[in-house]
């Protein structure tokens, strides 16, 4: 009979299966146990996906691609982006044919050079496929690409910024819209060889919408699919929860809100439903704050909210707390909250711990060039986060401890074409938020990252913005700092735990 040799390999890859895999220390022929205490070890592969970026001709995208140096990598790998099949027929209801699905571009729109030098590649107009990447060895832990696109004119005019992302089996977007003066998009990508099914709920102020087709959408193999939430409700709302969930496969999403007036910018999904959330890096001279949230429980969640300063917690007039009813979205306009410095939201329960999901709409600038980003409830940046598309001017890295005053250390890469990388640490006293005055690389040419890794305390949460000015047109765009992933737990084992079975 054969002999089959069941391992601690399986629970290490499931561990893994979002950024990569780590490789464990197996017992050696002498039936020795080899296996080191627990470790933070490199993930060995990882995966990301870009949403198609604009349907402006007007468009110009630059889409910048980097690794962190990491200990303990292997010497070689690479890190490729490659475009996904383009469209065809009716892709507003995610079910028209693709006369091209599941090809794949023979050449990499974007590849990597080293760890620790960023890499850019531009594209222009409305043509821009979505893009599907992996990374390995070397390439792979804390590999992070953003896109950028500035729109000059129309609909969503400004800075859209997004980072490309882990395709995943479940999203949730509070802070879409089906307003009048609003076209928002699911932008759906499938990395794989075999078609992904998708739901998409969408709720509103008193609960779930009626939908159209938003059961059982069907995106190609490495493909992407625009999905435009007017055409799956008839009903006009301002403020809406959208959840995407996985039947089978997985897919990477993001929402792209494009206001008429108000120009537009990418909504990354919020941390997963939790108790306790923060909303980190609110732009100090935000016009306007909106904050949206839903509970996806049969139980109301009541929240604390407070705003954590430079100067510590601080509880905004009238809004000192927030109910939200199970199954719908609730939203509350801050108005003018910063008053001209750095903040994050937190949000606590006033009782008991409902989960929650939440972000913010944020409104800067004066009149007619006004524009709008949003900022997700976040994870914490844990051991390692990196923002991507830094430029020499215009960039602000903004931190905050909310619960233990926290030391980081901020990282300025190399730049694309040239300079010196840089690094300095700080210290983020409990309940504020600093706007850090980042290490700028010494003779920087291109745009650089900034990595920023936890030393002592925390939990630490982050955001950065960036502001750009096309043809006189103000624009900007924030990206939370979730923990890169780019590390895995080996867990300990005291013993051999193969088993052989005759």
């Amino acid at each position: 009979m054969n002999r089959t040799t069941l391992s601690l390999i399986a629970g290490a890859t499931a561990l893994a299966a979002i950024t990569g895999v780590a490789a464990l220390t197996m017992p050696d022929a002498s039936g020795t146990n080899t296996a080191k205490a627990a470790a933070e070890l490199p993930v060995e592969r990882s995966s990301l996906v870009c949403p198609a970026p604009s349907t402006s001709d007007l468009a110009e995208t630059t889409y910048t691609s980097f690794t962190p140096v990491t200990k303990g990598t292997a010497s070689d790998g690479k890190a490729e982006l490659r475009s996904g099949a383009q469209e065809s027929g009716d892709a507003a209801d995610g079910k028209g044919e693709k006369a091209d699905a599941g090809k794949k571009a023979d050449k990499p729109v974007l590849a990597a050079k080293e760890p620790g030098t960023p890499v850019i590649e531009d594209a222009s107009g409305a043509d821009s496929p979505a893009l599907i990447g992996t990374a390995d060895g070397k390439f792979a832990p804390g590999w992070t690409v953003q896109e950028s696109t500035q729109v000059a004119a129309g609909a969503g005019r400004g800075l859209q910024g997004v980072n490309c992302t882990a395709p995943d089996t479940e999203f949730w977007f509070p802070g879409a819209s089906t307003a009048t003066d609003r076209t928002d998009y699911v932008q759906l990508t499938n990395p794989d060889d075999s078609a992904a099914v998708v739901d998409i709920e969408l709720y509103g102020k008193d609960g779930a919408l009626e939908t159209t087709v938003g059961e059982g959408i069907t995106v190609q193999p490495h493909a992407g699919e625009p999905i435009l939430l007017s055409t799956l409700t008839s009903e006009k709302q301002e403020n809406v929860t959208v959840h995407v969930s996985v039947r089978s496969g997985r897919v990477g999403a993001s929402v792209q809100a494009l206001d008429d007036k108000l120009g537009g910018d990418w909504l990354a999904a919020s941390a997963d439903p939790a108790g306790s959330l923060v909303v980190p890096g609110i732009p100090k001279d935000a016009k306007a704050v909106r904050l949206v949230a839903f509970t996806p429980g049969d139980a109301d969640a009541d929240l604390k909210v407070r705003l954590a300063s430079p100067s510590g917690e601080i509880t905004p007039a009238g809004n000192e707390t927030l109910h939200v009813k199970a199954g719908m979205t609730s939203a509350v306009d801050l108005g003018e909250l910063m008053r001209g410095e750095a903040g994050s939201l937190v949000l606590t329960p006033t009782d008991r711990a409902v989960p929650v999901v939440a972000a913010v709409r944020v409104v800067r600038g004066e009149g007619a060039r006004q524009e709008t980003a949003f900022i997700p409830a976040s994870r914490p940046l844990g051991t390692r986060a990196t923002a991507v598309d830094n430029r020499a001017k215009g960039t602000t890295l903004s931190l905050t401890a909310p619960f233990r005053a926290a030391e980081v250390k901020v990282t300025a890469s190399a730049g694309s074409e040239g300079g010196t990388a840089a690094s300095k640490t700080y210290t983020i006293k409990s309940g504020t938020t600093q706007d850090i005055e980042v290490p700028v690389p010494s003779g920087l040419k291109g745009t650089y990252a900034l990595t920023v890794e936890t030393v002592s305390g925390g939990p630490v949460y982050g955001a950065r913005m960036l502001a750009v000015t096309t043809e006189g047109v103000p624009g900007f765009t924030v990206q939370t700092l979730p923990d890169d992933r780019g590390m895995v737990a080996v867990p300990e084992a005291d013993e051999d735990l193969s088993v052989l079975q005759k």
